[in-house]
């Protein structure tokens, strides 16, 4: 990859040449140098279990020590060096064993199995997983490890099968069972150990017909491996618990501990969706929460939910004071929405004399509605996704809050640019006509745009929607770009805006010769400055910085206060504020007496 390496290794498994960069950090894989020939495992992509018995050295009999447990390959297994390379074909061997060898899986296969798994999930090779091209072969490992662990054979009625990173428990299990559990406790890193329970109450297990078996694997650095092989910065916070129960089975009792131990922090049970290769927060309830321990109850699906895990994410901050600032705003911007509205619609035909000023209140009205709808929409989307409701519905609240953010932005970009106007070009003039027509293409032809390509382009591959919310996601397809690029560069042209009038306004007073006028300039400046700033949306430029300092509970509380509590500034600054619109407001109340109580 463009490294200049020094010192050459020994062949490795990986089937070429690896050399090593003197810092260790990166490897290059060149010259073909075999010292194993696996590849005459992979040959076979589909199969019935027992066909790959002559790809470990059967002859055409199947008479070979080595497929009764595959052994013979494991030493040049484990002293292959877990590189990238080497990874990806464990990975793929590992997948062709479980599709090819899981016929009379017992004890001494099993053995087998984890012990080349083992070698891929050492703690101390996770960051080699980064560099992996398939980045769904942490998911492909954890499909094969369930699907062949789950046709292990019991003897005596119960197996145990441990290794340093991955152990594998099972038992018979009937209908007269008081409840069963699987206790695990393994080494997560060179620090310490984490621990892993897993119980079927004994109401689930009076559905049994028969007596059957339950298998239970934990792994505890798999999730680690899973965030570094996927590129996915949702923090799993403990180890990764698999579970094959019988199909009458569907409901089972975790408890994990956790890795890091926070209080700031939520947690939050979920299980892996084997079909969409994703955290599912839908597989999993929270039953309890503490500051060591988490207890989910999970449901158990053959097909999509079989693995579980908790997810803890450091930049999701548990305080109390964030959701009472983000509800009271919210119905306070709502409310103040509302009132912007109806006061807009009573003063109207006094305050768009001019055309400037119908521009102004035009830009006005579709700022507030977008935000009156957003804000409604948001808290829609937020009961869509508790309720955990159907995933199209999701998709259709996501796809309107997408909407219509985007519709405020954009009109808060035309009235920027009608700011501009009236400053710049003043013997300029445009046609209502020819300005309703623009300022609606802007406002809402640019959004709507955007959010169809958006839905289109991500939705097919199911790269729409984000785990755990109803919005764009971000970690696998960047659907969330098509929000923040728009919005950040409409922040950035809204800010020179601010520059130009402040200039404006500081010009304007320049050659008057009193020093006694300096004072009121300032006061004049910091007004439009205050007056443009929620209008044009750079309150949301403090979104950078929590992007910047995830963890500054300062910035978040910031952040929140001033966009929570956008709709309120609309109205303080855009209509309670405007002069005219207070002389339309007293004109109107001259008119009627109950049109007077009403405003007052």
């Amino acid at each position: 990859n463009g490294a200049i390496c020094s010192q050459p290794c020994s062949p490795s498994f990986h089937g070429e040449k690896s050399f090593v960069c003197e810092d260790r950090k990166w490897q290059m894989l060149t010259d073909a140098c075999a010292n194993l020939d696996v590849q005459s495992l992979f040959q076979p992509v589909h199969g019935n279990p027992g066909d790959g018995a002559r790809y470990f050295g059967a002859d055409e009999h199947g008479n070979s020590n080595c497929q009764a447990d595959f052994s013979c390959i494991i030493p040049d297994i484990l002293s292959s060096p877990a590189i990238p390379g080497n990874i990806a074909d464990i990975v793929e061997l590992l997948k062709k064993i479980s599709l090819l060898l899981s016929e009379n899986v017992n004890r001494e296969k099993m053995q087998s199995y984890s012990r080349i798994a083992n070698h891929i999930l050492n703690s101390s090779i996770i960051s080699n997983w980064a560099f992996v091209r398939d980045r769904n072969a942490s998911s492909i490992l954890l499909d094969s490890v369930n699907s062949f662990a789950g046709k292990l054979l019991l003897r005596n009625g119960s197996e145990s099968i441990q290794e340093h990173f991955i152990s594998t428990k099972g038992y018979s299990i009937h209908k007269n069972t008081s409840g069963k559990s699987f206790g695990f406790s393994m080494q997560f890193n060179n620090t310490g150990n984490i621990t892993g329970h897993v119980v079927i109450p004994e109401e689930e297990l009076s559905k049994l017909h028969k007596t059957s078996k339950a298998v239970s694997i934990a792994f505890p650095t798999l999730g680690a491996i899973i965030e570094t092989n996927r590129l996915d910065p949702v923090f799993v916070n403990g180890m990764v618990l698999s579970v094959s129960l019988p199909e009458e089975l569907h409901h089972v009792l975790l408890t994990f501990e956790k890795v890091n131990k926070l209080e700031n922090v939520r947690a939050q049970c979920v299980g892996w969706h084997s079909a969409e290769r994703r955290w599912d927060n839908r597989a999993c309830t929270v039953k309890s929460d503490n500051i060591s321990s988490v207890v989910c109850i999970c449901k158990h699906r053959h097909r999509t939910f079989k693995s579980f895990s908790i997810l803890m994410s450091p930049a999701t901050l548990r305080n109390a004071v964030l959701d009472y600032i983000t509800r009271v705003g919210l119905g306070l911007s709502i409310f103040s929405l509302a009132l912007c509205l109806i006061i807009e619609t009573v003063v109207w035909h006094h305050v768009t004399k001019t055309e400037i000023t119908y521009m102004r209140h035009f830009c006005l009205v579709n700022i507030a509605t977008s935000l009156l709808v957003a804000d409604v929409l948001f808290i829609l989307a937020a009961i869509v996704h508790n309720t955990a409701l159907n995933h199209q519905l999701c998709v259709a609240a996501t796809f309107f809050l997408h909407f219509f953010y985007l519709a405020l932005f954009f009109w808060m970009f035309t009235l920027g640019l009608l700011i501009l106007y009236g400053l710049l070009l003043i013997f300029f003039k445009i046609t209502r006509f020819v300005f309703i027509v623009t300022a609606f293409s802007i406002g809402y032809g640019c959004p709507l745009v955007i959010s169809i390509l958006t839905v289109a382009i991500t939705e097919p591959q199911n790269g729409y929607l984000r785990t755990g919310a109803c919005w764009l996601n971000w970690y696998e397809t960047k659907a969330l770009l098509a929000f923040v690029v728009p919005a950040l560069s409409i922040i950035v042209v809204n800010m020179v805006v601010v520059v130009v009038v402040v200039v404006k306004t500081g010009r304007s007073s320049v050659g008057e010769g009193c020093k006694s006028q300096d004072l009121s300039n300032m006061i004049r400046i910091s007004k439009n400055v205050a007056l443009l700033t929620p209008l044009l949306g750079l309150t949301w430029g403090f979104g950078l910085a929590t992007v910047v300092n995830t963890r500054s509970l300062a910035f978040h509380v910031t952040f929140a206060l001033l966009n929570a509590f956008q709709g309120f500034f609309i109205l303080l600054f855009g209509t309670l504020l405007d002069r005219k619109t207070r002389e339309a407001l007293r004109m109107s109340c001259l008119s009627s007496k109950q049109k007077c109580s009403l405003a007052k």
